[in-house]
């Protein structure tokens, strides 16, 4: 005999499920982690940016500059590391990818700092490709 009864005393299912919003303290976290996530290159700031922008406005503002700055970099870094298997000039071409991947995170570790501290950032040379 089965021990079901009927009553539901768990959650009502017509709950909507809408994001909660994020507190300041996590809106200030995420825009700093989309920041800091340059060291992996535009994959990090890209999912904080689709994930979380409904929840919180700075998190949205901080994560698409983060994504217009490291998206066309990540770009040219891929297609240099690929040139980089040509014989000999590649050698030249992954350094230059070193140096973009260099230059990214070093820039998403001042900007993740300045963000963290709940300041907006904004990098001296970025394209505005996501509006």
């Amino acid at each position: 005999m089965s021990q079901y009864s009927g009553n539901t005393s768990g959650p009502q299912q017509n709950e909507t499920s809408e994001p909660k919003p994020l507190t300041p303290s996590e809106d200030r976290q995420w825009a700093a982690v989309a920041h800091f996530g340059a060291i992996l290159m535009f994959i990090p700031s890209l999912v904080i940016y689709l994930v979380f922008r409904e929840r919180g406005p700075f998190t949205a503002q901080e994560s698409k500059e983060a994504l217009n700055f490291t998206l066309p970099l990540s770009v040219v870094a891929i297609v240099l590391n690929v040139l980089s298997l040509l014989p000999v000039i590649g050698a030249i071409f992954a350094v230059l990818t070193v140096l973009i991947w260099l230059f990214m995170t070093v820039s998403g570790v001042v900007a993740g700092i300045e963000v963290n501290k709940g300041r907006p950032y904004r990098y001296p040379v970025n394209l505005r490709l996501i509006s």
